[in-house]
């Protein structure tokens, strides 16, 4: 059994196809933005923090980081997120009612179980605090095109020819998501007791355009390809 994580060794790479894909990164960068809101002040936790890259463009002072991956976990410290935890949120001890927000950028796509995690993000937030969930949706014209890659094993099929963005999302890293649909997150919630949402989403275009100009955020999740689940305890 291999234990190491999914994006160790894969941190240059991650980060490299986010400054190429300079237009996409620009617009989920913007939908990042209006979902945490205005931070001052307050406490947050990204879960998977990954490299810290959306939290070197925000004030990331009082931004504390859950992540699993070492390589990601040490450039995210040098840009100002304060690592608790090398490991996973399965793993991690965390104290009730201390957070503002709890934040999953891209993370809840790399899990197989999301219910656990949830529940105990939520009892780390603080009454009214807010659980953002931001991620590309299993149903979307880029979750069916990571989900393909995973299934073939390659980009470089006669399914996908014509139809790919000239910069895919690194194949290993879509072939180890789990992937998830925006309506499984909320049903989750849900049944945790969830009952206050917003939903604003982004990268409405198809995957072969989304990188000519940046998107604006709009409300709703049924249409983009990259969603921002806002719910609040």
């Amino acid at each position: 059994m291999n234990d190491k994580p999914k994006f160790d060794g894969y941190a240059a790479q991650y980060d490299e196809w986010f400054m190429k894909n300079e237009h996409l990164f620009s617009s989920e960068l913007s939908l990042f933005k209006k979902a945490l809101g205005d931070i001052t002040g307050k406490k947050l936790l990204s879960v998977g923090c990954g490299s810290g890259l959306f939290e070197s463009y925000i004030d990331s002072s009082n931004i504390e980081g859950i992540e699993p991956s070492v390589d990601m976990g040490e450039i995210a410290e040098k840009r100002g997120v304060n690592v608790i935890f090398h490991g996973t949120i399965e793993e991690a001890k965390l104290p009730e009612d201390s957070y503002d927000i709890v934040y999953f950028n891209g993370s809840s796509s790399y899990m197989e179980e999301l219910k656990p995690v949830y529940d105990k993000s939520l009892r780390a937030l603080k009454d009214g605090g807010r659980l953002i969930l931001l991620d590309v949706p299993k149903e979307s014209a880029f979750g069916f095109m990571y989900l393909l890659g995973k299934a073939l094993q390659t980009y470089d099929h006669e399914f996908l020819k014509g139809v790919m963005p000239n910069l895919p999302y690194p194949l290993p890293l879509a072939s180890s998501g789990a992937w998830h649909s925006t309506e499984e997150k909320i049903d989750i919630l849900k049944e945790l007791g969830v009952k206050d949402f917003r939903f604003y989403q982004t990268l409405i275009k198809n995957p072969m355009y989304t990188n000519e100009e940046p998107e604006e955020v709009t409300e709703g999740y049924k249409s983009g390809g990259y969603v921002a689940i806002i719910a609040e305890k």
